[in-house]
C-alpha cells in the first residue's frame, strides 16, 4: 500500500491506514520519501534504541538560506547522537533537575483553575486554555517575563511546521524568521541573566558545568528553544486531541469524573490512544535487521509511534479508549537515549489540565478543527460550552 501523509482523510484518521500498514508488515519500504517505515510496537522500539540508529542532523540547502534554521538544530541534543547528545542531554538534565519540576505542581493547578475561572462560557480548549497553561508553565520555568510569552508560541509554531514532510516555500520562510527572532530573543535574555541571575532554569543553563565543560552560546540558544517548543507543543496537543476523545467516549469520561484516582491512567491513555507525535526518523549508522528487514548503512527509517501504540500484539482492543488502561506500555514520549527529558513535567499539566476540566460540566460547540499535520497531530481548534 502506498501511504500519502498530506492526505486530508490520512490526516483525518491515520488509523486504519496505519493498521493496514502494519498488518502487510511491521517494516514497510516507503518509496515517495525514500524511507523505511516501522509500524509495530517492537520495530518502533527498536529504532527508538537500538545506537545502530543515530538521529543525524543534515543541514537543509541552501544553508545560507536556511542558516538560523539549521543553527538551532545542528546544536541541540535531539538532532545529535553520544558523545554530543550525552554532553548536552547532561547539562541540560543537571539544570532540569533542580527541583524546577516537583515543585511546579500547585502552582499548575492553580493556573489551570484561574484559567478555567477567568474562560466565557463558550471558549477555544486550545488558545484559552491549554496553550496558555503550557506556555506559563514552561515560560516560568525558564524565566521568560510575562510581557514576553505572547511571542513564544507564534514562533515555536512556525519552527515547528518543517517537520512535516515537504513544507511549503511559504512554510519554510516563516519557520527562517522564527528561528532568527527566537535566537536573538533569547541570546539576550541569556546575557541578562549573565549579569543578573535569577532562580530559574535558564541561570542554570548559562551556568550549567559538566566537569570543566558548559554549554557555548549557540547550544545554550538552541537548547532554550527546544525546551520552549517541545515543552509545550506536545503538552497543548495531548491535552486537546484527549479532551476530545474524552467526551467522545462519554462512559469514559463519567469514569474519570466518578473516580479522581484514575486521572494518571487517563493521562497515559490519551498520549497512547491519539498521540501528539506520529512520526520520529531515524538513520541507519550500519546495517542492521529490523523485524523482517535489514536497513542499510545511511538508510532512513521512520518510527510510526501512532501506529505501534495501536498494535494489537500489545494492546488488547487497541482501538478502545480506556482511562483505566494497565499495563500501558506506549512509546508516546519516545523511548531509548531521546526519552522526552521534560515527559515529567508534560505528565504534570496534563494531569493538573484533566482535573481542572473534570470539574466542569463542558460539551463540543461544534466539529473540533483539525490542523492540516500528520507529523505533528493536532487540533486547530476546539470549542466548548459550559
Amino acid at each position: 500500500m502506498t501511504i500519502d501523509f498530506a492526505d486530508p482523510e490520512l490526516i483525518r484518521n491515520p488509523y486504519p491506514a496505519l493498521a493496514e500498514l502494519r498488518e502487510r508488515g511491521p517494516v514497510r519500504w516507503h518509496d515517495a520519501d525514500r524511507m523505511w517505515l516501522a509500524a509495530s510496537h517492537a520495530t518502533v522500539r527498536t529504532v527508538l534504541r537500538d545506537r545502530h540508529f543515530g538521529r543525524i542532523w543534515r543541514d537543509r540547502e541552501p544553508a545560507e538560506r536556511f542558516a538560523p534554521f539549521n543553527l538551532l538544530h545542528r546544536n541541540q541534543m535531539m538532532e545529535n547522537e553520544p558523545p554530543v547528545h550525552t554532553r548536552l542531554r547532561s547539562l541540560v538534565a543537571s539544570a532540569f533537575a533542580r527541583g524546577h519540576v516537583t515543585r511546579l505542581g500547585p502552582a499548575i493547578a492553580a493556573r489551570a483553575r484561574q484559567l478555567l475561572d477567568r474562560a466565557p462560557d463558550e471558549f477555544d480548549l486550545l488558545a484559552d486554555f491549554a496553550e496558555p497553561l503550557a506556555v506559563d508553565v514552561i515560560a516560568e520555568l525558564l524565566g521568560v517575563p510575562g510581557a514576553d510569552r505572547h511571542l513564544l508560541r507564534p514562533w515555536s509554531a512556525a519552527i515547528v511546521r518543517m517537520y512535516e514532510p515537504a513544507p511549503a516555500p511559504e512554510t519554510e520562510e516563516r519557520a527562517v524568521r522564527a528561528s532568527a527572532e527566537f535566537a536573538a530573543y533569547l541570546r539576550a535574555l541569556a546575557d541578562d541573566r549573565r549579569r543578573r541571575p535569577r532562580d530559574d532554569l535558564l541561570t542554570h543553563l548559562v551556568t550549567a558545568r559538566d566537569g570543566a565543560d558548559r554549554l557555548t552560546g549557540d547550544e545554550l540558544v538552541a537548547s532554550a528553544i527546544l525546551l520552549l517548543n517541545a515543552g509545550h507543543e506536545a503538552s497543548v496537543n495531548a491535552l486537546g486531541g484527549g479532551w476530545v476523545a474524552l467526551w467522545r467516549h462519554p462512559a469514559q469520561l463519567a469514569r474519570v469524573r466518578a473516580d479522581r484516582g484514575l486521572i494518571p491512567s487517563a493521562v497515559e491513555e490519551m498520549v497512547r490512544y491519539d498521540p501528539p507525535l506520529h512520526l520520529f526518523v531515524r538513520t541507519a549508522t550500519s546495517d542492521v535487521r529490523v523485524g523482517d528487514v535489514t536497513v542499510p548503512a545511511g538508510a532512513r527509517i521512520a518510527a510510526l509511534l501512532g501506529a505501534a501504540n495501536r498494535d494489537p500484539a500489545v494492546f488488547a482492543e487497541p482501538d478502545r479508549f480506556d482511562v483505566g488502561r494497565d499495563p500501558n506500555p506506549h512509546l508516546g514520549f519516545g523511548a531509548g537515549v531521546h526519552f522526552c527529558l521534560g515527559a515529567p513535567l508534560a505528565r504534570l499539566e496534563l494531569r493538573a489540565g484533566l482535573a481542572a476540566l473534570l470539574d466542569e460540566p463542558l460539551e463540543l460547540s461544534e466539529e473540533p478543527e483539525q490542523r492540516p499535520t500528520f507529523v505533528l497531530r493536532a487540533y486547530r481548534r476546539v470549542v466548548v460550552r459550559r
